[in-house]
């Protein structure tokens, strides 16, 4: 139990340094937050127009929207703007919690991926190396590939990035200390 709990806790600390590195020093995220000089204006008028805190899709249908409504919505739209709108009524920028939360569950992912190694019959090195870029990869693919399809993210690249690299830094770290004696 000794050697799965440090293994998820530095394996956890790796991820954590990567995302943080990943979104603020080397700015791989930066071209998903682009500026516009009219913020303001633009804060201001979807205030007045937004009664609470939402994701919101433009356009789209009520949600008692016959087929057929839908369908021409569809068919009218095709080739023009649309928007996705992540709005909030209020900026928390509490990012002791956030932090904590982001490592909390760090932890518990890399607890559940040391547990996964524990079931195999002594894993090699290569082995653990490859099933954490493979995890890496999966989790890409299901989460921010599957988000780029339907919503065109731009920093889909970095998602990428961020999941070979943390992933496999994770990955030879466990394949080490998993397999000492």
């Amino acid at each position: 139990m000794k050697k799965t709990l440090i293994g998820a806790i530095v394996g956890a600390v790796i991820l954590f340094l990567w995302q943080f590195v990943s979104w603020t020093a080397m700015g791989l995220h930066r071209s998903a937050e682009a500026y516009t000089p009219k913020q303001d204006s633009i804060l201001q008028y979807l205030s007045t127009q937004f009664s609470e805190d939402g994701t919101y899709f433009l356009p789209t249908t009520p949600d008692n929207a016959t087929k057929e409504e839908q369908e021409k919505l569809y068919e009218t739209m095709d080739g023009k703007p649309w928007a996705q709108i992540a709005y909030h009524k209020s900026m928390n920028m509490n990012m002791g919690v956030n932090m904590a939360r982001g490592f909390t569950i760090d932890i518990v992912i890399l607890l559940l991926v040391c547990w996964l190694f524990k079931q195999m019959s002594a894993p090699s090195f290569s082995t653990i190396v490859a099933a954490m870029i493979v995890i890496g990869l999966i989790g890409f693919f299901n989460g921010a590939y599957t988000m780029h399809i339907w919503f065109q993210t731009r920093d889909l690249t970095a998602h990428l990035i961020d999941a070979l690299a943390s992933w496999g830094l994770t990955g030879l770290w466990l394949g080490w200390w998993l397999r000492r004696p």
